[in-house]
């Protein structure tokens, strides 16, 4: 008996220490209150639906962690502008992900159509395609709506496959992402079109501008996610050098357009049925062939290899692991292969599940771990100030819990109030209707607090 106590008092000491110190567990944000909403085309005022957003529970055992999620996120979705007929809809999903993911050394296994990992906030991350390829018999495209079925049907390998980022700009919403079927997801870097350095879709200009997380170049990018084979997926910029030193950078993809006219080869040379000559119809980035893979790149600390990772030292993670980044360019405009892919590095494990094991102890957050902090600074942008119409409140650092932000007179008198929600960005007032004259902004959540003066003009 006495061996039998010993024995399940290390199992739990066992289990409780991968609660206190894995980032599989600790990271995602959690939610059992908040509803999502969404926008119809043409209205800029949410419709507030019934599912929860985020992820719901989080339980685990000494291998494994399991992720109960509706797949929708605390920023408003919609609307999708290219007569996506789909809403963002509960996905009652269940995700393991494995708590020490290893390597593949064997044939490395391609991405595929549809969930490919998830991020922290328990939306999907689709790889780079929209299902869409081109057929040499017919000279025209196949698969997706509105197209005939491509040969082999959904999946199938095709010589052109069609780069959802370029193909599907007009239908993602402001966090750049849509529903298929219902099922929300991000191909991309989830931080907000009208952030980036160069602006590539009008979307944001009636839609507020949000997402997971907002870039900066500053600062080491935070953990957005985990890969299908458990790896994690980072933001943007990370440390220059893999063992944790040097300048933060952009990290970059090592892959590039290839210097081409007609599509007749693969990216290794190959000759393939020939798909459209490059055109302003079908222009270079189009399909994913129409990139190629630098192995000399890799050579340089702050490029990636052909999974689009590296194994480094991350703040989660001191001693180092494999990571994934959501790759941009120098504009911020996301970059080929995105975010994973085109394949994976890791061994891949069967993420989506149908139900929990017995056995497993759920995690509470707060209780202990990762993120506790002592009382800061927020780290905010408050923009415009002055300002005669749209008081905006970002937070450049990824919201873990729901912030409250509150607008006082300057005689301490409470005019007005918002809450960001965790895992979203933007907070804002409608200054139309205030007093001209100066206001104090109070922005805080049990990580710290921010005040910032502001100026109200007519």
């Amino acid at each position: 008996m006495k061996k039998i106590v010993v024995f399940l008092l290390l199992l739990i000491t066992s289990s409780s220490m991968q609660a206190q110190t894995n980032p599989a567990i600790l990271s995602w944000l959690q939610n059992n209150t908040v509803t999502a909403r969404h926008y119809v085309a043409g209205n800029s005022t949410p419709i507030n639906d019934a599912a929860l957003v985020n992820v719901q529970t989080v339980q685990y055992n000494t291998s494994d962690v399991y992720i109960s999620t509706t797949g929708l996120p605390s920023y408003v979705t919609g609307p999708f502008l290219d007569g996506n007929p789909s809403l963002a809809t509960n996905q009652n999903a269940i995700f393991r992900f494995p708590l020490s993911p290893v390597q593949n050394t064997g044939t490395a296994v391609v991405t595929t159509p549809g969930n490919i990992g998830v991020f922290i906030n328990g939306v999907a991350l689709f790889d780079y395609r929209d299902g869409v390829a081109w057929n040499a018999n017919t000279n025209a495209l196949c698969g997706g709506p509105g197209n005939p079925p491509c040969p082999g049907g959904m999946g199938a390998t095709q010589a052109w496959n069609r780069d959802a980022i370029v193909a599907e700009r007009g239908g993602f919403d402001c966090s750049k992402a849509h529903p298929a079927n219902g099922n929300y997801h991000h191909h991309q870097n989830p931080s907000a079109f009208n952030l980036d350095l160069v602006v590539v879709s009008s979307i944001c200009n009636l839609y507020n501008a949000d997402g997971l997380y907002v870039i900066d170049s500053t600062t080491h990018s935070p953990l957005i996610g985990f890969a299908y084979d458990g790896f994690p997926i980072y933001g943007a910029y990370g440390y220059q050098n893999v063992n944790g030193t040097g300048p933060i950078v952009r990290i970059k993809s090592s892959y590039q357009l290839r210097n081409i006219t007609t599509r007749t080869t693969s990216p290794t040379g190959a000759s393939v049925t020939a798909g459209p000559v490059v055109s302003t119809t079908y222009p270079l980035g189009y399909f994913r062939e129409d990139y190629e893979y630098i192995p000399t790149s890799v050579s340089t600390p702050d490029f990636l290899d052909e999974h689009n990772g590296r194994f480094c030292v991350t703040p989660e993670y001191p001693n180092g692991i494999y990571c994934y980044f959501a790759t941009v360019d120098a504009n911020w405009n996301s970059a080929y292969p995105y975010v994973v892919g085109p394949t994976f590095y890791g061994t891949l494990v069967a993420a989506k599940v149908t139900n929990v094991p017995g056995g497993t102890t759920t995690y509470t957050p707060g209780t202990s771990g990762l993120f506790e902090h002592s009382n800061v600074e927020l780290n905010v942008n408050v923009f415009p100030n002055p300002t005669s119409e749209l008081l905006v409140i970002q937070l450049l650092d990824l919201n873990r819990e729901d912030t409250e932000i509150a607008l006082y007179g300057i005689s301490g008198k409470l005019i007005d109030k918002t809450t960001v929600y965790q895992g979203a960005t933007i907070g804002y007032f409608d200054t139309k209707t205030y007093y001209a004259g100066n206001y104090i902004l109070k922005i805080s959540n049990s990580t710290g607090i921010t005040t910032k003066k502001v100026v109200v003009t007519k």
